[in-house]
């Protein structure tokens, strides 16, 4: 009798407690995060007398990311909230998850539940990895047109982690065990959300005559998953005899000398992966490589040929319907288009410049949802050192709401391009034809912003003054009219798809 009364004590006591990762902290069920199962399983009946949650939650966790924290991550959240709210990024895939989740909202809505409502205009989404793994969910969510569309909260897992920083979420994972995953969803739960520019990415080029119908080797392509795919036979976006990506980002595109640095790093990465089992290793070859691809001493390792200007022509629009050339000196070797003030491990390549610089040559303060981004150069390694003064920054090139690079046979036969921190080498052409690129306005997603925030935005009350004086006038609504048709999506939803040997640890 007496050993049965003590089992149930135990049960009662242990109901909302339990340990993480095998050791004896013990943690509490946070129930104000938690979703009820009838809500996120399939097939599943409305539940009747459940609480409804101050902040429903769905995170994505890349368990492959930062060594061993992803997995560590993975296990805690699974131990605090509903394990069926908690996903592994390799194991299923957010346009899947979100799929299932909202038809399971909008069925359970239809019969009268309105915890599912409730659930639906208050949920928000966590992602745990490095700016891949945060672009992709980015895309996935940019291209389902979630009604209302869930903010995000980014978690920093991987190296540059660029788009958490910029956030004001860090730029090193906060910890893995109980306490520090309590905290951090307790900071997504007061989070404020801001609205972002998102960049639709399109790339065409000519279809080789002979040979490999993928004009690019699979093993280059980004495996950030909303950048570039080959647009089906069927898209209105096809061009008879060419192949056309089409990608998004949120942070920046770049191309040259930053590009080739990332590149090594991540080929590094997949020829070694036991060799990149935490942060500060990974950022430490990075470092490294940084000194031996030869930018400190540009003019002397690298030809001019590799110079933004000797590789493309770059036109630049700033009103509807008016391309004008982008001029570009000489020496610039690296070429930035970029939407938040964090690059490169947090550095701002924009710097922020004096109300009468921006006056002088026609600019406006940066903000992250005006509808344009900033166009920055530098000419080497050296350069770049500048970011680390408090007033550095690149060369100013422009600010624009699309950008065209058109690449013509030349002294090289590739270059080095990255988008939100995934890096790709990218051939160019052999012949009389054209590769092109082009960057356009693609509506915007909902952040989750802390107190750390490093963006600013035209609309949040404690943006810069200058937004009236300068007589900012945002043209967004403008620019999307034209051409809208062509640029329905970013391809990461509806287009994805993983090859079966893809390691998801390539991923950042």
């Amino acid at each position: 009798m007496a050993k049965e009364l003590k089992q149930s004590f135990s049960k009662i006591f242990s109901k909302n407690q339990g340990t993480v990762n095998g050791n004896s902290e013990v943690v509490e069920i946070l129930n104000e995060y938690c979703i009820p199962d009838y809500i996120l399983l399939p097939n599943s009946e409305i539940k009747e007398g459940c609480d409804v949650p101050k902040c429903p939650l769905i995170i994505f966790i890349n368990s492959k990311s930062g060594g061993q924290l992803g997995g560590d991550l993975l296990v805690t959240c699974r131990s605090v909230i509903n394990k069926n709210q908690v996903f592994d990024l390799g194991e299923k895939t957010p346009d899947k998850v979100l799929h299932q989740l909202y038809f399971n909202l909008e069925k359970h809505k239809k019969n009268g539940d309105k915890l599912s409502a409730d659930v639906q205009n208050r949920l928000r989404i966590v992602v745990a990895g490095g700016d891949g793994t945060a672009g992709w969910l980015l895309g996935v969510v940019s291209d389902l047109k979630l009604s209302p569309p869930p903010p995000i909260a980014t978690m920093p897992l991987g190296t540059g982690n660029n788009l958490p920083f910029s956030f004001g979420w860090g730029r090193k994972n906060p910890g893995t065990d109980y306490q520090s995953v309590k905290a951090f969803l307790e900071v997504v739960k007061d989070a404020k959300e801001m609205k972002v520019d998102s960049w639709h990415l399109l790339m065409r080029m000519k279809a080789p005559r002979e040979g490999s119908y993928e004009p690019i080797a699979p093993l280059d392509l980004p495996h950030s998953l909303h950048a570039f795919h080959r647009v089906s036979p069927t898209d209105e976006m096809n061009k008879e005899g060419y192949h056309t990506y089409r990608g998004g980002f949120w942070n920046y595109f770049s191309m040259g000398m930053d590009a080739q640095v990332s590149y090594a790093f991540h080929s590094e990465r997949k020829k070694n992966p036991e060799k990149f089992k935490n942060q500060l290793t990974n950022q430490t070859t990075y470092a490294k490589l940084s000194c031996t691809q030869g930018w400190f001493f540009a003019s002397l390792k690298h030809p001019s040929s590799r110079n933004i200007a000797q590789l493309a022509a770059v036109k630049i629009m700033k009103r509807p319907g008016e391309w004008i050339d982008l001029h570009i000196p000489r020496s610039i070797r690296s070429i930035v288009c970029l939407n938040l003030p964090s690059f490169s491990g947090g550095l701002n390549p924009w710097g922020r410049p004096s109300r009468q610089k921006l006056h002088s040559r026609d600019l406006t303060p940066p903000y992250v949802d005006d509808g344009f981004f900033e166009v920055v150069g530098f000419r080497d390694a050296w350069h770049g050192l500048l970011l680390y003064a408090p007033k550095g920054h690149g060369t100013r090139l422009a600010q624009a709401n699309r950008i065209r690079f058109e690449f013509r046979k030349g002294a090289v036969d590739h270059t080095f391009m990255r988008i939100d921190g995934e890096p790709w080498k990218q051939p160019l052409p052999m012949d009389d034809e054209t590769v092109m690129i082009e960057i356009s306005h693609f509506g915007q997603v909902s952040i989750l912003a802390n107190s750390q925030c490093l963006c600013k935005s035209v609309t949040a009350p404690d943006s810069p003054s200058e937004t009236e004086e300068d007589g900012y006038d945002s043209c967004k609504d403008t620019f999307e009219e034209e051409g809208s048709e062509e640029r329905k999506k970013l391809g990461a939803a509806n287009t994805f798809r993983l090859p079966d040997d893809f390691e998801i640890s390539n991923l950042s």
